[in-house]
């Protein structure tokens, strides 16, 4: 069973990241996908071994953006990969079954790549604008979630646990819930307002 909420890291350098993090796991985030783009390995690795104690003695989850590699030498839970990035068979094939692959999704044919590619769970957006995303694929809201969601019930396709991501704020929540949203992935909203996770678990499990 996948948390509801992942918690994407965000920080210009390694202490922000971890000082963001640590506040996430201690207002009870238990799922924590590290994410910081435009740094060197070596401080990208550093920071994951910590990410991964911190997880392991909050009991979280702890999934690397992109990186397969690091995430197999740092034994992450898994990863989660762009479109552009290391194909999924690929990153199975280093990771091995028991591990969590995620993938990022804008469209129909997207989230249909996702499906056949065996993701264990889909991050389907942006919902709206989002300054953390540099090369920002077009914004869905929540027509375009209900469009999609339309699509493959219509087909009578099962869809793997589908999380908005992008930009997504408190009084979203409810709205991508009745959509049919799995979950929701945030970076700022928790970085600003690391209090909000336990509203936010309380509204997944109404």
């Amino acid at each position: 069973m996948l948390s509801r909420l992942q918690y994407i890291s965000q920080g210009a350098n390694a202490e922000e990241q971890e000082k963001n993090i640590l506040k996430a796991l201690l207002n009870g985030a238990d799922w924590i996908q590290v994410r910081w783009k435009n740094t060197d390995d070596r401080s990208l690795e550093k920071l994951c071994i910590k990410i991964r104690n911190y997880c392991s003695d909050f009991g979280a989850k702890y999934i690397l953006n992109d990186h397969v590699t690091l995430a197999k030498e740092t034994d992450a839970d898994g990863v989660h990969l762009g479109l552009t990035d290391t194909p999924v068979a690929e990153a199975r094939s280093i990771l091995g079954n028991n591990k969590i692959i995620g993938g990022t999704a804008n469209t129909i044919q997207d989230l249909q790549q996702r499906i056949d590619e065996k993701c264990d769970y889909i991050g389907l957006g942006p919902f709206r604008f989002t300054s953390t995303k540099e090369k920002l694929s077009p914004v869905l809201g929540a027509e375009g979630y209900k469009n999609i969601f339309k699509h493959f019930q219509d087909q009578q396709i099962a869809l793997p646990p589908v999380f908005a991501i992008g930009g997504i704020q408190l009084e979203d929540i409810k709205l991508l819930q009745g959509i049919g949203l799995y979950g929701v992935a945030v970076s700022g909203l928790i970085a600003k307002n690391p209090e909000l996770i336990s509203t936010i678990k309380t509204i997944f499990n109404e």
